[in-house]
């Protein structure tokens, strides 16, 4: 995450309790770290336990994010930095139009290929 791109989510994360004041132990990984792991884990679409090294462990990604989930903090960031667009775009809604991958033009057995497969042959040696 570049320093433009966390100066604009960082604000939008919620304040870890120790700083307002209610108890418990500082939270021994920065939240832009566990960001990073995060966007790596759905960019690149690889399971938890295959977190690399260069990031926090696995485990503990994964109970931020458990954490964020369960609180309903993803949805939240999430509607928090869709209206940050909106403003920027000037309050304008832009639809994007879907297509629907459901349908094709042709039956799927004419998809699979296009030239017909020959059967498999022998090679006979002499």
């Amino acid at each position: 995450m570049t320093d433009v791109e966390w100066s604009v989510v960082r604000p939008l994360l919620p304040v870890p309790g120790w700083m307002r004041g209610r108890g418990g132990q500082p939270e021994a990984y920065c939240h832009r770290a566990i960001l990073d792991a995060i966007r790596y884990l759905v960019d690149n679409g690889i399971k938890w336990r295959a977190m690399p090294v260069d990031f926090p462990p696995w485990d503990r990604v994964y109970a931020f994010f458990r954490r964020w989930r369960d609180h309903v903090l993803v949805r939240e960031f999430h509607d928090r930095l869709r209206g940050r667009v909106r403003e920027e775009c000037g309050g304008k809604l832009v639809l994007f139009q879907q297509s629907d991958n459901r349908r094709h033009p042709r039956p799927p057995r004419e998809r699979r290929n296009d030239t017909p497969s020959l059967p498999h042959q022998r090679h006979r040696y002499p």
